[in-house]
C-alpha cells in the first residue's frame, strides 16, 4: 500500500513530468520561429549573430530570473546553450539556402 507521502510524490513527479513536456513544447516552437529567422537572415545576407541582442537578450532574462526566485547564471547558462543551438541552426539553414540559390 503506497504511504500518503508516497502518493504526494507520485503527485508531483506528474506535475514536473507535464513541466518538462511543455518546456520540450516551448523549446519546439522557439527553434520553429528562430528558424524562420534564419531563412530571413540568409536572405537578405544578415550575419547570423547579434551580440547587442543576445547582451540585451541574457540581461532581460536574468532580470525575469531574478523577479522570479530563480538562480540567474542557471537561466543565463540554459540560454546561452539554446542560442548557441540556433546560430548553428542558422549556419546551416544559410548554407541550405545558399546551395539552392546556385
Amino acid at each position: 500500500m503506497m504511504s500518503e507521502a508516497q502518493s504526494q510524490l507520485a503527485t508531483y513527479r506528474q506535475v514536473i513530468d507535464s513541466f518538462d513536456n511543455a518546456l520540450v513544447y516551448i523549446l519546439a516552437e522557439r527553434f520553429r520561429c528562430t528558424d524562420e529567422v534564419g531563412l530571413l537572415k540568409a536572405k537578405n545576407n544578415f550575419p547570423p549573430v547579434d551580440p547587442d541582442r543576445e547582451a540585451r537578450q541574457l540581461s532581460r532574462l536574468r532580470q525575469s530570473a531574478l523577479d522570479s526566485n530563480v538562480d540567474p547564471d542557471l537561466v543565463e547558462s540554459l540560454m546561452k546553450s539554446i542560442m548557441k543551438e540556433v546560430v548553428l541552426r542558422h549556419g546551416q539553414i544559410a548554407a541550405e539556402y545558399a546551395a539552392k540559390q546556385r
